[in-house]
C-alpha cells in the first residue's frame, strides 16, 4: 500500500511539532499493518462520504480516503480542527 499526500495534508503537517510528526509516521505504519488497531480509533466521518479519520494522539487526528492500493491522506491537526474541515 502506498500513501498519497494531498497539498492540504502537507500544509497541515509541516508546522506540527517534531514529536507529533514522528508519532504520525508510526501511526501511518500501523494503519497499513493493522487498520483496526485500537490505538488508531479509525472510524468513518459522519457527513463526509468515503472519508475516514484516525487518531495520532488524543489531541491530533488525521483524515484519509481508502482506494484499492493506496491511502489518500487529506488533513491532519488538532481533533476539532481536523474534523471541521476533513
Amino acid at each position: 500500500m502506498r500513501f498519497i499526500f494531498t497539498k492540504k495534508f502537507r500544509k497541515c503537517y509541516e508546522p506540527l511539532p517534531a514529536e507529533i510528526q514522528e508519532t504520525t509516521k508510526e501511526k501511518l505504519r500501523l494503519l497499513v499493518q493493522n487498520p483496526r488497531h485500537p490505538s488508531l480509533r479509525v472510524k468513518k466521518m459522519q457527513g463526509a462520504k468515503g472519508i475516514w479519520d484516525a487518531s495520532v494522539t488524543m489531541d491530533y487526528r488525521l483524515t484519509f480516503e481508502m482506494a484499492a492500493d493506496k491511502l489518500i491522506l487529506r488533513a491532519i491537526g488538532k481533533h476539532d480542527e481536523t474534523l471541521k474541515n476533513p
